[in-house]
């Protein structure tokens, strides 16, 4: 049995319990408990604060772990990285308050910073030769320089709509953070065979992410030119239609290509055109 330690709760565990749904993995969270057992794949779930998650890995309690890097990298416990998952994004960034005029990091010498987050800052301070004074906080670190406790915060950002509703602007970038699997360095051969299978899954998921299966009607005498401008992840599949002259072009494309390429498609006399989403796709 494979432990994992997930976060109790908010979007990261929205999304990490998503994406073991579609992994095909079925644990139960209607009756929150502190460990639950997947009733179809060997594994079991650790509901944890995320602050606690990298330490449990690295003592072993857990085998491995879904928590923001940037929750990792500030704990600096001995665990791996295993996989980059790609959701929960964000960033760790410096911001003040809107009117102060910044020109640079120099602003930050000698002022006090409040922070959840003293280790990845400490670090970043240190590296740019800046002396600043800083203040340790948790939960809403964002109203220190609106009471007086600060001058400046170092803080998550997602949207930006939390400095703008404090009157902060972010003027820093300090580190960019996602969803990582982090592992226990000393997992048995037979927990990293279970593992290996449930990265498998992973991988299947992310990798039909953003993209479309596009099945098409064309010219049979314009398939050529149509290939030339699909960047499908192989050959399309071509199959002739009952209809003389015209043809059935399969594929898979890219989301963020999608419309330029649709739009070339029908110029080159596609019709027809049906997009469907993937679920999974094996590579």
């Amino acid at each position: 049995m494979l432990r994992i330690a997930v976060q109790s709760k908010g979007r990261l565990f929205d999304d990490t319990m998503a994406l073991l749904s579609e992994a095909d993995i079925k644990i139960s969270t209607s009756k929150r408990t502190l460990l639950t057992q997947a009733s179809n794949f060997p594994v079991e779930v650790l509901f944890l604060r995320d602050d606690d998650i990298p330490q449990t890995i690295a003592s072993g309690v857990a085998d491995i772990g879904i928590v923001g890097e940037n929750e990792f990298v500030e704990r600096n416990e001995k665990a791996d990285i295993i996989y980059r998952l790609g959701f929960s994004k964000c960033r760790l960034s410096l911001a003040i308050h809107k009117e102060e005029p910044y020109e640079g990091l120099s602003w930050f010498e000698g002022k006090k910073i409040a922070t959840s987050y003293p280790g990845i800052l400490r670090s970043f301070l240190d590296k740019n030769n800046i002396r600043a004074d800083i203040h340790v906080i948790t939960g809403s670190v964002e109203i220190a320089p609106g009471i007086g406790l600060a001058d400046a915060i170092f803080d998550i950002v997602s949207s930006g709509s939390t400095l703008i509703s404090n009157n902060l602007k972010e003027v820093e970038t300090v580190m960019k953070s996602e969803a990582v699997l982090i592992g226990y360095p000393g997992l048995s051969e037979e927990k990293k065979e279970i593992l290996s299978q449930l990265l498998f899954r992973i991988e299947a998921v992310k990798a039909a992410e953003e993209k479309k299966y596009v099945l098409m009607n064309a010219p049979t005498d314009k398939v050529q030119e149509i290939i030339e401008v699909l960047p499908g992840i192989k050959s399309p599949t071509i199959m002739p239609l009952a209809t003389e002259g015209w043809s059935s072009v399969h594929t898979v494309l890219d989301q963020k290509c999608f419309w330029e390429i649709i739009g070339k498609l029908k110029a080159l006399g596609a019709q027809g055109i049906l997009v469907l989403p993937i679920e999974k796709m094996i590579l």
